[in-house]
């Protein structure tokens, strides 16, 4: 479990140490890592790591799977979502989103999908988002980091699917998590929901909205023209 510390990380790493999986633990914030850990002492296997640290990732994911004796599973939820104003062209800002975002995730899935390509089993997933789904206003770069993850899962399914490998990507909408405590929105879901609908979905090829409702609104909205879009407060 890659973003492990907190939101929907931390409750997968939750949900699957309580049904008796070993689960590795990685992300930068150590004290949190400890805490799960120690909810979990004979589960949880903590790992602290910065995701941008891509070079690290190859030597970590092979020490991870040893003390694991092999791995099933792997979900990449690390991500970030920094308050971006609407006049506001931050590059150090758009950076960060990229490479914790995206870069992050390809530097530990790949290596994921070097593994199981040749085992020919286990499951990718990547916490991707509805913001993807279209460039919005608000923020520009937040909206290509995941648009991008997407487009990376798809191709990855693509190729893995042929060697009996599940490529999944997870499309919450709006979580109740520290990353968008910022936004004051109304009506977001629990983090301990989505974790329990990604696991779900885990072994599920394919790529799947949490709310059936956001599937059909964010089809409609994909359609919609330029022009039109560039109208909308969506």
């Amino acid at each position: 479990m890659v973003g492990a510390s907190s939101g929907i990380g931390a409750e997968i790493v939750r949900q699957l140490a309580s049904q008796g999986c070993r689960v590795a633990a990685v992300a930068r914030r150590g004290d949190r890592l400890k805490g799960l850990a120690a909810e979990f002492p004979q589960n949880v296997f903590p790992f602290e790591h910065d995701v941008t640290e891509y070079n690290s990732v190859p030597g970590l994911f092979q020490t991870i799977t040893g003390q694991l004796g092999g791995l099933d599973l792997i979900v990449y939820a690390s991500g970030t979502m920094p308050e971006v104003g609407i006049t506001e062209f931050d590059f150090a800002k758009d950076r960060q989103m990229i490479e914790v975002n995206l870069l992050g995730a390809i530097a530990w899935l790949n290596q994921a999908a070097i593994r199981f390509q040749n085992t020919k089993a286990g499951s990718i997933v990547a916490i991707g988002s509805v913001a993807g789904d279209r460039g919005r206003a608000g923020q520009p770069v937040y909206n290509t980091s995941k648009a991008a993850l997407t487009t990376y899962m798809e191709a990855l399914r693509n190729r893995l699917c042929k060697v009996g490998v599940k490529v999944v990507t997870i499309k919450p909408g709006p979580t109740a998590t520290e990353m968008t405590a910022h936004l004051h929105m109304r009506g977001m879901a629990k983090a301990t929901d989505v974790a329990a609908f990604t696991l779900k979905k885990a072994d599920r090829t394919g790529e799947y909205y949490f709310k059936f409702t956001h599937r059909i609104a964010f089809f409609i909205i994909r359609h919609f023209p330029s022009w039109l879009f560039r109208k909308l407060s969506i």
